[in-house]
């Protein structure tokens, strides 16, 4: 499979090499097996493709076979890849998929559709776009933050990864430099924040370098001898071609690139920025939505929950206007914690408690673990609230919580974002997913945007239910994320397509949500550096709430909450059309 849709929160680079040139033995459309049977051999021929051509993603899985190789990032491998995925869908062409089981009709569909969509995404030169502050190029060395070393060699194959990366800190550089010559840059404000992180590696000490500090770990599992060798090995490598070659990348924007590009937002503002932008509503969604009626959803949507959060504030018998009492909580210390510490255990106890009342919404419960545990301090400052790393290999999942000024980060969000990042949202889907059984191993780590975020936005109304929101503030803040979904659908629109301004975005958070200014200017600055992500998740929670009510209609007292979500979490992620199929089928089970 491709790997364009692989689980999004395993942020890893794209495939690599087209098959020919590294040893694959291609299936031709001529050979005399069944449909049935040559669906089959495919998927388990595709499934070693994409293990070798994603090595990360391999060892996040245990596959430790290609533990000392990485992905490229070069041009010639996104042609590659495009040559890859033009014969994947060669050969699935030639599959009459009316000759496939019932579960392998699904799995042909959701093949199918997720190289087309590759594809089609392969018209526009994203290897241009790809400095993004919340991560990239600049800090690979945090992946290693997700795998498990217990020997020697896991250390020695981890140095040989770094190594590899350096190319592709090369390419980088070559990569942008093409870029700039073409138009094709991203803004300003995204360069600055990549910059800034650059800059704080190279002025590191190598005794406190990010790419050392998992070495440290190698005393563990090596005599202190080798163990010193090694650390040795990778300080002088840090010194005298790691950091050069960073060195080389961050002259580069700052000096040239900087400078030269644009001072605009929106991708529109890059050549075909529109048309490019309407693919990524299309892919994000999965659905055929333009971003002008995505916007007017945005709209409606921003009214809605205006009125409920009016409701709230009338409630607690709030004498001021609606932005005083979004002022009051802002800057009211009853809201914040003053250290880092007591807001992760208050993250902590909160994740707890949910923990507690998962068995009256589903049957199923996946069998990963998940732990809460801080942002690293490094990119804090240049990220979100919090968000989540699925389970790997001998490893938990993870709801990450940002700690960066604790004073910055009210009370009343915790409720509100566990439901979504921990359970019954991200890990709670994620890891049911990947313990499906009986699939082929893609549908495991197939992952729709629109699936995904759409339940994870769909779980914090869930939270009501289990009396999470009781409190009238803390009900507040829960409005106060769905509100800042639905201007996602405005803001990302607005600036991408609308040739709206970073400011008019800032302004539209800041008249409608709590959020603090801090936060949402890391929010509209995600937005920025990725386009059309942010649109999934209020368009997949509205179609999740849409097929939830269409049941209850139609099944009446005969509808179980816990049944419907077991049932849409069976098949994995899927697009918003196929899951509409299923709960049509879910109700005539049922009825």
């Amino acid at each position: 499979m491709k790997f364009g849709q692989l689980l999004s929160v395993v942020i890893i680079a794209g495939l690599v090499g087209i098959a020919s040139n590294i040893g694959y033995t291609y299936l031709t459309t001529e050979r005399p097996n069944s449909d049935q049977l040559k669906f089959e051999e495919f998927l388990n021929k595709n499934w070693e493709d994409t293990l070798e051509k994603s090595p990360l993603f391999a060892s996040l899985l245990g596959d430790k076979r290609f533990d000392d190789k990485v992905s490229s990032n070069s041009v010639e491998d996104f042609f590659l890849n495009r040559d890859y995925e033009k014969y994947v869908l060669d050969i699935l062409n030639s599959i009459d998929p009316d000759n496939l089981s019932s579960d392998d009709q699904l799995n042909y569909r959701l093949l199918i559709l997720d190289y087309e969509t590759s594809l089609e995404g392969r018209e526009f030169p994203s290897y241009y776009m790809r400095l993004n502050q919340r991560g990239g190029v600049q800090d690979y060395y945090d992946m290693g933050n997700r795998l498990n070393f217990t020997t020697a060699e896991d250390y020695e194959n981890w140095f040989k990864r770094v190594q590899g990366y350096t190319q592709n800190v090369k390419n980088s550089l070559k990569n942008n430099m093409e870029g700039l010559e073409y138009g094709y840059t991203q803004p300003k404000l995204v360069t600055r924040g990549v910059t800034a992180q650059i800059k704080g590696l190279l002025e590191k000490d190598i005794e406190d370098h990010p790419y050392l500090t998992i070495f440290k770990g190698s005393f563990d599992v090596m005599s202190e001898d080798e163990a010193n060798d090694l650390l040795n090995r990778v300080k002088t490598y840090i010194a005298e071609e790691l950091n050069p070659a960073y060195q080389a990348l961050y002259d580069f924007l700052v000096n040239d690139y900087l400078p030269n590009s644009r001072d605009s937002v929106g991708i529109s503002d890059v050549p075909g920025g529109k048309e490019w932008y309407e693919y990524l509503a299309r892919y994000h969604t999965t659905t055929d939505l333009t971003p002008d009626e995505i916007h007017e959803i945005g709209l409606r949507e921003v009214a809605r929950i205006r009125a409920e959060m009016e409701d709230v504030i009338e409630s607690v018998g709030w004498e001021g206007d609606f932005r005083s009492f979004l002022e009051f909580l802002r800057t009211d210390p009853q809201f914040y914690y003053e250290t880092g510490e007591e807001l992760l255990q208050a993250y902590r106890a909160m994740s707890k408690e949910i923990d507690m009342y998962m068995p009256t919404l589903f049957n199923k419960l996946p069998r990963a673990p998940y732990g809460v545990i801080p942002i690293p301090m490094e990119s804090a400052p240049f990220t979100t609230t919090a968000y989540y790393n699925s389970p790997s290999a001998g490893r938990p999942g993870y709801y990450y919580a940002n700690l960066y000024q604790p004073e910055t980060r009210p009370k009343y969000e915790i409720p509100v974002l566990s439901v979504h990042e921990a359970v019954p949202g991200h890990h709670h889907q994620i890891a049911l997913a990947q313990e499906l059984e009986n699939v082929p191993k893609f549908r495991n780590y197939l992952s729709f945007t629109a699936f995904v975020e759409g339940w994870g936005l769909y779980s914090e109304q869930l939270g009501e239910s289990m009396g999470l929101y009781d409190d009238p503030y803390d009900k507040f803040g829960q409005l106060t994320y769905d509100m800042w979904r639905a201007i996602r659908l405005v803001v990302d629109t607005g600036m991408h397509y609308k040739g709206w301004s970073r400011q008019e975005a800032v302004d539209l958070f800041l008249e409608n949500t709590a959020k603090s200014p801090q936060d949402i200017s890391n929010e509209v600055d995600r937005y920025i550096a990725w386009p059309g992500q942010a649109l999934a998740y209020k368009i997949g929670q509205l179609k999740i709430m849409e097929l939830r009510d269409k049941s209850k209609e139609a099944l009446g007292d005969k509808f179980d909450i816990k049944d419907f979500h077991d049932h849409i979490l069976s098949f994995g992620s899927i697009p918003m059309s196929i899951l509409e199929e299923k709960v049509d089928e879910f109700i005539e089970e049922n009825k």
